[in-house]
């Protein structure tokens, strides 16, 4: 098992930081991983994924999904090692292999050794999800020091194109890559200020990157969550907020991580196969331009 090397800046200093993105195992009130009326149609069959932040959340539902369909995957994750083995347990319960890989994403080198797990485990890889993400709010952009904003960059898109480059020399015509953006690249955030322009990021990395391979046979595109229940938010927010949190939204309540899996799973099969460059909106209803 892999942990990232020290080629980022140092920030683990902090002990509020090191809080995110939280543990699943741990929350009241368990976030719903699986679609019950989900029944796999081998979308994904035999193809391999690998999933950061997969081992919670959007990813984890992601990671049922795709075993359902198929696919064996490889879950990447921080430091949640309960999460992970729950992950790939539910996984393995669908006949499916699951890799578990620890590290940071936002250091380049573990992106490589990532990769070559993968292939050394599974062989191959056809599905690239860029969904590992974190968030640190803030009243003020006074409040945001240079660690904070250093992290949040190289978590959520940094990594992305590290990972990105270790795999795409192993991909076929016909791969795919799902980055995970957010609404509020498009509609911004009073108080995630860093995070909101990562998403923005993502947003322009998707597009940009599908344009560059659509002559190889590649997909890319991107799925922007509104508020989902995950263990970002009680991590993230004050009680006071977590208790309101997605009642915003036209549907009233927050979304489930079982409620995008199938997004993502039809974006990273044949299905899709007319769609690059694109984001899909699961957010509750509201309108955003994109």
């Amino acid at each position: 098992m892999s942990t990232a090397t020290t080629d980022r800046p140092n920030v683990h200093t902090d002990e509020q930081l090191s809080t995110r993105p939280g543990k699943q195992h741990e929350m009241e009130q368990q976030p719903r991983s699986h679609q019950p009326n989900h029944r796999g149609s081998g979308k994904l069959k035999n193809k391999v994924a690998i999933i950061t932040g997969g081992d919670s959340g959007i990813g984890r539902a992601t990671a049922i999904a795709f075993a359902k369909e198929g696919a064996d995957v490889a879950i990447v994750y921080l430091n949640e090692d309960q999460d992970a083995r729950d992950t790939a347990n539910e996984v393995r319960k669908q006949e499916r292999r699951c890799l578990t890989i620890k590290g940071d994403v936002g250091a380049e080198s573990f992106g490589n050794d990532v990769v070559s797990q993968v292939l050394e485990e599974l062989g191959k890889v056809d599905v690239l999800v860029n969904n590992a993400g974190e968030q640190h709010p803030q009243d003020s952009l006074l409040d945001i020091t240079t660690e904070q904003l250093e992290r949040t960059f190289h978590t959520n898109i940094f990594s992305m194109f590290y990972l990105t480059k270790a795999v795409l020399p192993h991909f076929d015509k016909g791969a795919s890559i799902v980055n995970t953006a957010s609404v509020t690249a498009y509609k911004g955030h009073p108080k995630l200020l860093d995070y909101s322009s990562t998403k923005g990021a993502i947003v322009a990395f998707t597009r940009s990157l599908a344009l560059n391979l659509a002559d190889k046979g590649i997909r890319v595109n991107a799925v922007a969550p509104g508020p989902i229940w995950t263990p970002l938010i009680p991590s993230t927010f004050p009680p006071d907020e977590v208790k309101s949190f997605g009642k915003d939204v036209p549907l009233g309540r927050p979304g489930q991580p079982e409620e995008l899996a199938l997004a993502y799973v039809y974006l990273a099969s044949d299905d899709s196969s007319y769609v690059t460059g694109q984001t899909i909106h699961v957010n509750g209803g509201s309108i955003v331009n994109g």
